[in-house]
């Protein structure tokens, strides 16, 4: 198959119109690059450096934990020509280096090259680093069963979906993350297929990992994924920073992070243009779901600047039929996106939402600021149980300014079923010009309000600041907020 590999710059968050003639370039390539950039991460606690002189090389970089053993792929018979399939040698590497998990871990460095590789898996206490580029081709995916919270796969009844990139199960203490560099997903040829009913299997992801605890990804731009980016599920302790997520806005499904059925969770610092939600937090689907019973709770996000014209910046849902509980959501920025915050849910999900906190938020050019949908999406299949109602309480937005906005909320709970507890205030909301409709829609819902503009509905009436006062932004810190980041390096004297 004839490869070509674009390398993408940073982009400046103030200029993200420029990436959209190299998003329409980079569809046509048909593999699935990762091509690492040389540039040092600024906004995120985190400090890298390549340096090369006579001696070699030196790389110097954050992470959870740094390692006793280094390696390169190239000790393994790795060759980044462009052609030669490097899949063993990924494959014969982490096994490799799985025997020093005990023995202060190990890590492998991609060096400079273009770099074949089918799927591989991660192994405990260990860091993958890219350096360079890599190039996966679309043909070396195997399939998997479906997750045990689904019950079936996303985009095909038939259960089985194609493997991540970057998968790992059942691991502790991994660190995946490369200077900015990026994983192209080659999405294209997926999302056609996708969009042609040509797929037997749900399409991958970039990066999974599944019943594993302290993770940190990190220091990577991630460009057209098949489907989702990245997706923690079964985890704890999962650590996001730095993270630039480019997709074109019409391409399928193409959500930056998902956690799902997550404990402590911190993601911070990234930029996100999306097909879909910019995160979606999650918890299985709906009898599934209830039946395994592991909700995503105490998740903090903060410092996010999002362009999703057709989805929503933060998503609740909505298989959350494991229940979400302690979101804290702060500092966020959302341009020309559909909304700002969204509930998604239905009959049959089961489960919950609630204890969830957002303030910071600044939206411009927005179909609505908040959206909460009650009546939400597919069923897994016909063994839902139409008495499973979810429950919605204790939603608090504060502290947000929206400019352009064609609706400042749609808010529709479910008959019988009222979604409770919601408080909001101190929001500014500036309509845009010409808007026919009315601003507030709010059906099955209750509340409170303080200072909002303009007026909500009867449901959120204004009762003073001091109504609000018991449901403002929690101050205390999560444990995920106390990790300490260390020093690590590699030194290499040259690439071989």
């Amino acid at each position: 198959m004839s490869l070509i590999i674009f390398e993408f710059l940073k982009i400046n968050l103030q200029k993200s119109h420029h990436f959209f003639p190299v998003l329409q370039l980079s569809e046509m390539v048909m593999a699935v690059v990762f091509a690492v950039l040389l540039a040092t991460t600024k906004g995120v606690e985190s400090r890298k450096a390549w340096r090369e002189n006579a001696e070699g090389e030196y790389l110097e970089y954050c992470a959870i934990s740094c390692r006793a053993k280094s390696a390169s792929l190239t000790d393994f018979g790795g060759v980044g020509d462009g052609t030669t399939s490097n899949t063993k040698a990924f494959q014969e590497a982490i096994t490799y280096l799985s025997q020093y998990e005990s023995e202060g871990g190990s890590q492998l460095v991609v060096p400079p090259g273009k770099w074949i590789t089918g799927s591989f898996n991660l192994t405990s206490h260990f860091t993958l680093h890219l350096h360079k580029d890599a190039v996966l081709d679309e043909g070396e995916w195997p399939v998997i069963e479906p997750l045990p919270s689904y019950g079936r796969g996303r985009d095909n009844t038939d259960g089985g979906r194609f493997i991540s990139l970057i998968f790992g199960t059942n691991l502790t203490d991994v660190v995946i993350t490369g200077d900015n560099g990026t994983i192209d997903g080659q999405g294209e040829v997926w999302w056609q297929k996708f969009k042609r009913g040509q797929l037997n299997y749900t399409r991958p992801y970039l990066i999974e990992i599944m019943y594993s605890e302290n993770i940190q990804i990190s220091n990577l731009t991630l460009v057209n994924s098949p489907s989702w980016n990245v997706h923690p599920i079964y985890s704890s302790n999962v650590l996001v920073q730095g993270i630039t997520i480019l997709a074109p806005v019409t391409s399928p499904n193409t959500d930056w992070i998902n956690p799902d059925s997550c404990t402590n969770t911190q993601i911070e610092d990234c930029y996100i243009v999306s097909g879909d939600d910019c995160m979606a937090v999650k918890s299985g689907w709906d009898e599934y779901g209830i039946a395994f019973r592991m909700p995503t709770k105490q998740l903090v996000i903060r410092r996010l600047t999002c362009i999703s014209p057709f989805s929503a910046v933060i998503a609740l849902g909505s298989e959350m039929s494991g229940g979400i509980q302690v979101v804290r959501a702060e500092d966020i920025v959302a341009i020309n996106s559909e909304s700002g915050v969204r509930i998604k849910t239905a009959v049959g999900r089961g489960g919950f939402v609630k204890d969830i906190y957002v303030r910071g938020m600044t939206m411009k050019t927005m179909k609505w600021a908040f959206w909460m949908t009650g009546n939400y999406g597919s069923h897994a299949d016909n063994g839902y149980d139409p008495n499973a109602l979810p429950v919605i309480q204790n939603i608090n937005y504060h502290d947000m300014v929206a400019e352009n906005v064609t609706m400042a909320a749609e808010l529709e709970g479910i008959p019988g079923d009222p979604f409770t507890g919601i408080c909001i205030s101190n929001v500014t909301i500036t309509l845009a010009k010409n808007v026919k409709k009315l601003p507030w829609n709010c059906t099955d819902v209750a509340g409170i309000s303080s200072r909002i503009v303009p007026q909500p509905c009867e449901a959120l009436a204004d009762q003073g600041p001091g109504s609000v006062a018991a449901c403002n932004f929690p101050e205390e810190s999560l444990p995920i907020d106390n990790v300490q980041l260390q020093v690590c390096s590699y030194r290499r004297k040259h690439w071989r």
